[in-house]
């Protein structure tokens, strides 16, 4: 088995279809998914997924629409025979909300819901593949070497005791929890940032602007995380913005958070003398 995030009866014949957004995440999972020697198809998201992904692939097993074309999307799983497809990479969270443009299969299903986050709405996506008997994988699949670890896993050791450690980790998963974000910034046991709509990076640069020494980015799934989308990822972006901002620690949940390009992060990490801790 390539992945132990794999489902137990999966099938390496079948194509895995990669429904990808923004980033390095997709190309990742697509490298790691052709190693394994499973047959590959995209779905790439206009203005959003990298157009070197889309260009690695044969015009006739790839398929480029908008966010809101959930109709075609579906026809496009069904004309490339899919067993199964997997979701990775970010779609800028405005545009679930603002232009989406959708088509009748969009809308309807977002007149259905009565909450609309990317939980909800993805949610509903998920549902309507598992109706054309096709598996949505885990995000995580094919990419174990890139999840966090426990313990240190480079630069300096952390720069808090355990019980600011748990402090952030107690607020992290509350707001996670409440699914207003899933990570924070804490300095010695008081709160300086929360994680919201706007996402991680203008969160870290918030904190910076107050004293941040010793001060700690806690990052964690929601409780009943589904990990088929939404899956938190920490990569070279979010550790630039971290030593822009004067933060020097951060704390990732081990085996469920991704570091993405793990061995670039880890050796950039050290050099900047930031710290990360799995736990």
């Amino acid at each position: 088995m390539p992945s132990a995030f794999l489902p137990p009866d999966f099938n390496p014949a079948r194509p895995v279809v990669l429904i990808a957004g923004r980033g390095n995440y997709p190309v990742i999972t697509a490298a790691a998914i052709r190693a394994a020697g499973v047959p590959l198809r995209l779905i790439a998201m206009d203005d959003e997924t990298e157009p070197g992904l889309i260009a690695s692939f044969p015009a006739a097993e790839r398929v480029t629409l908008n966010v809101g074309q959930i109709g075609k999307m579906l026809d496009t799983l069904k004309a490339f025979g899919a067993g199964y497809a997997l979701m990775a990479g970010q779609v800028k969270p405005k545009k679930l909300f603002h232009g989406l443009k959708p088509d009748l299969k969009a809308a309807s299903i977002l007149m259905g819901l009565k909450r609309r986050n990317a939980e909800t709405i993805f949610g509903a996506i998920a549902a309507e593949i598992g109706k054309l008997g096709v598996t949505l994988l885990d995000a995580r699949a094919f990419i174990d070497d890139q999840l966090a670890t426990p313990g240190n896993m480079a630069g300096p050791k952390l720069p808090t005791d355990e019980e600011y450690l748990h402090h952030g980790i107690t607020i992290a998963r509350e707001i996670a929890r409440l699914d207003i974000g899933q990570g924070c910034v804490v300095r010695k046991g008081t709160v300086l940032a929360v994680e919201a709509f706007e996402g991680t990076d203008p969160m870290l640069r918030r904190a910076g602007t107050f004293k941040t020494d010793e001060t700690l980015f806690v990052k964690v799934v929601k409780p009943a995380q589904d990990f088929r989308f939404d899956v938190p990822v920490f990569g070279l972006r979010t550790l630039a913005t971290m030593h822009e901002a004067g933060l020097a620690a951060a704390a990732l949940e081990a085996g469920k958070v991704i570091v993405l390009e793990k061995p670039a992060v880890l050796k950039q990490a050290k050099a900047l003398g930031i710290c990360l801790h799995g736990f």
